[in-house]
């Protein structure tokens, strides 16, 4: 196992985590991006399976946050306002009328102190930040700690611990596009997706939950037994339209962990991801911009998926969704694990 590194800018890092296994992941201290994840096909063929640019100064933009860390919380929060403790707080208007992935001065646009580790295992990124009081609106310092960690089970683990002086929302995710065809050869209308997900947010025209919860069976949001995703983007129901035809809602995990398991037939490739998180928006780039310039092509629509795991900003104007809200001087501990393996090996 080995760590490289390089400098790409006058403070940006390009840091390469390496396992014995032929997987490898590439993360920049800028916006603790998720640039690449290389990992073998049925046929050993090593390609990278998440979207990132082809020149990394665009992560500067990065107005559809790829591979980005996400916070001080992921997710939209209606009007762009809530109260805590009898006071009303104004954030940034960043998606229409609403608040989107912390503002435009979130976490993935930080410049985070990273330190590269080795242990037992594993190799790792230790990436710190301290988000100050008032900070996109948000009340309190909030010191903020997340670890990547690779081992030889193709396992990358994300773990997120921050401190709070003061009550405040929080909640951090990572948003990678995954598309495990390979290096974009295809979309991920094929992926064959499963999840312990029995329930799922319902939105309204500007993608913001109404408060209500409804039950996936019978539906095309039912995922418990394996579903192709492209059934929800050709033939999707009225959720699936107003979302740009396809999946971003968020899904509850049922029980304590949660879990979902990505398959590519044309690969081989096998995605499985666990977390302790309540629940995830699952989302199937519907309104990814056309023409970027990727690492392996040009963007478009439905080029990857999106699994972020996370607590739910709706809980801030509605009840029945998992809280995100953290008090002062308790610990936020959340883990997300992505683990790769091939069909049949």
């Amino acid at each position: 196992m080995n760590i490289e590194w390089e400098k790409v800018g006058d403070d940006w890092k390009l840091f390469r985590l390496i396992n014995d296994r032929h997987m490898s992941v590439e993360i920049l201290n800028y916006g603790g991006v998720i640039t690449k994840i290389l990992v073998p096909d049925r046929k050993g063929k090593r390609e990278n399976v998440v979207l990132g640019y082809k020149d990394h100064r665009d992560y500067e933009k990065n107005p559809h946050f790829l591979g980005a860390l996400i916070g001080r919380v992921a997710g939209r929060i209606k009007g762009a306002s809530f109260e805590l403790d009898g006071k009303r707080y104004l954030l940034e208007k960043n998606e229409g009328d609403h608040h989107l992935h912390g503002g435009s001065g979130g976490f993935h646009r930080v410049l985070w102190e990273a330190k590269p580790f080795e242990s037992p295992g594993e190799v790792g990124l230790e990436l710190r930040y301290l988000s100050r009081d008032g900070e996109c609106g948000y009340p309190g310092n909030v010191r903020v700690h997340v670890m990547y960690k690779l081992n030889n089970d193709n396992r990358l683990m994300i773990e997120y611990r921050a401190v709070s002086d003061r009550k405040t929302p929080l909640a951090l995710t990572n948003h990678s596009y995954f598309n495990l065809t390979g290096n974009l050869k295809g979309t991920v209308h094929n992926h064959l997706v499963q999840a312990n997900c029995s329930r799922f947010a319902e939105l309204d025209h500007e993608l913001i939950p109404t408060g209500n919860i409804l039950d996936t069976r019978g539906t095309l949001f039912d995922f418990t037994g394996g579903r192709k995703l492209g059934d929800g983007i050709a033939a999707g129901s009225g959720q699936n339209r107003i979302v740009g035809d396809g999946y971003d809602h968020y899904f509850f995990f049922d029980g304590e962990e949660g879990k979902v398991t990505v398959k590519d037939e044309s690969s081989g490739r096998i995605l499985t991801i666990r977390t302790n998180q309540p629940g995830m928006v699952m989302y199937t780039s519907n309104n990814l911009e056309e023409g970027l310039e990727l690492a392996e092509g040009k963007s478009r629509k439905y080029l990857g998926v999106c699994f972020e795991t996370q607590a739910s900003p709706a809980s801030l104007h509605h009840a029945g969704f998992p809280s995100v809200l953290v008090n002062a001087g308790e610990t936020y501990y959340r883990w997300t694990s992505f683990q790769f393996a091939v069909e049949g090996a």
